[in-house]
């Protein structure tokens, strides 16, 4: 397959109708929520689906990473647990981050030295730098050793401050946290004090917010006590909760082309995680108050289209914000918009980069201006990944 010229973006939009949840909060611990044509919409933040995917697509490959300032902690303990003293085990964690660069990676002393900057890295690199700790134990003890004397004799008047030196290779150390997973590559890294190691992004993903007004509702509860005091009656906590409801439109778009390149130019694994995204994506919902709320709803459609050269959102699709249908329920006039404005926008912006689009929705009913109509989501993914794969002259 011919390398993507000059870009190619997979976008997905999607119409997920959710009842009573609490997806996402702010700082005040009330639903996020957002203005938009004059009205205020329920809003879930990218990060919060975006984390949710990441966790599927680890679970999935079997190939975990982590966010992390604890680097030199975890280091630490884990040569804590094979057998190391603490004093050298810290001294050992702190060389990790002091190694990574010439000048160190930025730590936080007051906090036990974690990291300054949150590391994005492939879980299993704990055994390779413990690993490589074990290889350089001798040189990790003797600089331990005159580390220690150094301190001493400065704290008895000594003017100056011994300054760290790095004791393990530092090419050996950048090496281990330049390394990525499948989901580095897809979501990208940054960590610009590690030459090399920042990787861009290639999954872009919109907040998700509701087609139509909805603001916070209150939910007042009571919590009973169990074991109260004889003739004493009364709950053990009374409090206020907040929750939305609504039709909420996702979008996320996949860059092809940087995704093949983070891949190292290999095309067929960029299809191969696109496919997962794509499930994940259709699939995965933030966890937060599930055990309160469930709202373990599908989408009710699905649209995806490829095309080259520039993604395209159809969030001004609902910039109006939609009004209920007469006998109530929003979802079939979301639907009309949606179809109204990816017909307006092939019409505006032509089909020429347009290489292929299609979509599933719950009920089969046709839909207009939305390409192919696949019966399920997984006839969905596989003729999306094969759209990605057709070379720019098959547009449709």
């Amino acid at each position: 397959m011919a390398a993507y010229a000059p870009a190619r973006y997979a976008d997905f939009h999607i119409l997920h109708p959710l009842p009573a949840s609490l997806l996402n909060r702010g700082e005040d611990d009330l639903p996020k929520t957002l203005h938009l044509g004059g009205v205020v919409r329920a809003l879930a933040s990218s990060q919060s689906w975006k984390r949710a995917i990441r966790l599927r697509l680890e679970d999935d490959l079997d190939e975990h990473a982590a966010r992390t300032r604890m680097l030199p902690l975890r280091v630490a303990d884990a040569l804590c647990a094979a057998g190391w003293p603490t004093d050298l085990a810290t001294f050992a964690g702190s060389q990790i981050v002091r190694s990574a660069t010439k000048e160190g990676l930025k730590t936080e002393e007051n906090r036990r030295g974690i990291t300054s900057a949150t590391l994005y890295l492939p879980r299993d690199v704990l055994d390779d730098l413990t690993d490589l700790c074990t290889e350089h134990r001798p040189q990790l003890e003797e600089a331990l050793t005159k580390e220690t004397a150094a301190q001493t004799a400065q704290a008895k008047g000594a003017r100056k401050k011994p300054k760290p030196e790095a004791v393990l290779p530092t090419p050996a150390v950048a090496s281990v946290i330049r390394r990525r997973t499948a989901t580095i590559n897809l979501f990208g890294r940054m960590l610009a004090e590690v030459p090399d190691a920042h990787v861009d992004g290639a999954v872009q993903m919109a907040p998700a917010f509701t087609v139509h007004p909805s603001s916070p509702q209150p939910d007042y509860f009571t919590a009973v006590e169990d074991w109260a005091a004889p003739n004493e009656t009364g709950s053990a906590h009374l409090q206020t909760a907040f929750f939305t409801t609504g039709l909420l439109y996702r979008y996320a778009t996949v860059n092809l082309t940087e995704l093949t390149r983070n891949l190292g130019g290999d095309h067929e694994q960029a299809l191969h995680l696109l496919g997962l995204f794509a499930e994940a994506f259709i699939d995965i919902m933030p966890g937060a108050k599930k055990t309160s709320t469930a709202p373990h709803t599908y989408p009710h459609l699905v649209h995806y289209a490829i095309r080259d050269r520039r993604p395209v959102s159809y969030a001004d699709a609902f910039e109006r914000p939609v009004k209920h249908a007469p006998g109530g329920g929003y979802i079939t006039p979301a639907v009309t918009a949606l179809s109204q404005h990816a017909g307006a926008l092939n019409r505006l912006l032509g089909t020429r980069r347009l290489v292929g689009c299609g979509y599933a929705i719950l009920h089969n009913e046709p839909v207009d201006h939305l390409g192919t109509a696949h019966a399920g989501l997984d006839d969905l993914t596989d003729a999306l990944t094969k759209a990605a794969a057709l070379p720019a002259e098959a547009a449709v």
